[in-house]
């Protein structure tokens, strides 16, 4: 293992509650092995991502229903596709070339997991994306 790698894992979160066994799929191993692990370190970068996200978007979400908040999450993850690889560069930038090499055997159910998970995050931390409440209101 080269030192990038493990640099790369020393820095990451240990997730009890992220169980890892040899019974389990290879999917599910890596997304507890590692997808949660670079989600969980990779938040704050997430949660700003987003942010600005809703900024570019002309704060639109500010302007929904809190019920409908989650859905527009959900919806700009899974609908718009660049925004979707900002955040698919950001996890995927923190693989080690092992762990690459795991992903690109099954990318596409990979992504699914790793963008289910981010918007979990996303919507588990929504009132992080509450304005600010004015002075004089």
């Amino acid at each position: 293992m080269n030192a990038r790698s493990q640099h790369l894992l020393a820095i990451r979160p240990a997730i009890p509650s992220a169980k890892v066994s040899d019974d389990m799929s290879e999917d599910e191993h890596f997304q507890n092995a590692t997808l949660r692990p670079i989600i969980k370190i990779q938040n704050e970068l997430i949660l700003a991502i987003f942010a600005n996200y809703i900024a570019k978007h002309k704060n639109r979400f500010h302007e929904l229903l809190p019920e409908n908040r989650m859905e527009y999450i959900e919806n700009a993850i899974q609908k718009d596709i660049k925004f979707r690889n900002s955040l698919k560069g950001t996890i995927i930038g923190q693989f080690t070339v092992e762990e690459y090499a795991t992903y690109i055997k099954n990318s596409s159910a990979l992504n699914k997991r790793m963008m289910n998970m981010v918007v979990k995050k996303l919507q588990d931390q929504i009132q992080v994306f509450e304005p600010p409440l004015s002075v004089w209101s």
